[in-house]
């Protein structure tokens, strides 16, 4: 594959990404809420140190790409990220988009077609962050994220919809989703896109490794979009034998060439501050695909080849884009 992704550090050709985690997040805070009733987790510093050594452990397991999916709604900020890209040796691709299950902030309300802005800047906000940088940091977003959950496609996730499709259309830049699949969620939102234009090649739709429901996932596949089993070591939303041996299934049904694996993981979430995740899920990381997913495939008699697809080649072929 020609061309290169944008990362913090700048462009990266696409065939030297390498092997690629399509779905974390590092920080997830929430500014507002932390101002006006601190919980006392967060440090700055601490926070920064326990990345990069994150990082550098990825590295020594033989990542060389994490895709940080924290847009807004998430707390996303760029200079903290580049900050820690600066030391790491780990490219860091991160993305647009806006993060919410059902309500876009009051903003969004008085700015809308038929508000008292009568405009939409989602659309905009997303081509810009792609095209020109994010927040004036010169980062450029190469993904674009979006979510739907147990309510469905609201009037508001369906702006965010639309938005991330013009924005698709007009950058190339793929889409990657949040969903669930108890709901049958993955097929709302490819509904949706299909609806909006989209070809479903450009779309990974994730948290599908929630469920190990073969029928479901084979008409995601089926319909021509990338899935993400990629909460591996989320024991709160399913088994890790599960999902490999899910993983394992779609890979012998002949889909390896549809398939991306992660965590979901984060190195500090005001939604679940380190003192709870320690507590609840203390091994789950962003190291579980390289140190027991990918060796367990091997014990299977998987192929070097087939995982290389799913670790190196699926993230590559998606980050390329469709321009």
């Amino acid at each position: 594959m020609t061309g290169t992704v944008a990362t913090v550090r700048g462009e990266v050709a696409v065939k030297d990404l390498g092997a690629t985690l399509m779905h974390e997040h590092l920080f997830i805070r929430n500014p507002e809420l932390e101002e006006n009733y601190p919980t006392g987790e967060w440090d700055e510093d601490v926070m920064h140190a326990a990345a990069l050594a994150r990082m550098r452990a990825l590295a020594a397991a033989g990542i060389s790409t994490l895709v940080d999916l924290t847009v807004m709604g998430l707390g996303r900020s760029i200079p903290r990220i580049q900050r820690l890209a600066a030391e790491s040796p780990v490219n860091i691709v991160v993305a647009t988009g806006f993060y919410t299950q059902r309500d876009l902030p009051t903003y969004f309300s008085t700015h809308s077609r038929g508000g008292y802005i009568d405009e939409d800047p989602l659309a905009e906000m997303f081509i810009g962050d792609i095209r020109e940088g994010i927040a004036g940091t010169g980062v450029k977003a190469a993904i674009i994220k979006v979510s739907s959950d147990r309510f469905g496609i609201t009037d508001d996730v369906a702006r965010v919809f639309a938005a991330a499709a013009a924005a698709h259309q007009q950058t190339g830049v793929p889409i990657a989703t949040h969903s669930n699949p108890h709901v049958l969620g993955g097929l709302d939102q490819q509904a949706r896109f299909t609806e909006l234009g989209i070809d479903l090649q450009h779309v990974v739709i994730g948290h599908s490794g929630d469920t190990t429901d073969i029928t479901y996932l084979r008409r995601l596949l089926d319909a021509g979009s990338t899935v993400g089993l990629d909460r591996f070591g989320m024991t709160i939303t399913g088994v890790d034998t599960e999902r490999v041996d899910t993983l394992h299934q779609l890979i012998e049904l002949g889909y390896a060439e549809q398939l991306v694996v992660s965590h979901d993981s984060s190195l500090y979430s005001v939604n679940m501050a380190p003192t709870h995740k320690d507590r609840i899920m203390p091994e789950w990381t962003h190291l579980i695909v390289s140190e027991q997913v990918l060796p367990e495939l091997r014990r299977r008699g998987v192929s070097e080849e087939t995982i290389d697809q799913i670790i190196v080649g699926n993230p590559a072929r998606i980050l390329a884009g469709s321009h």
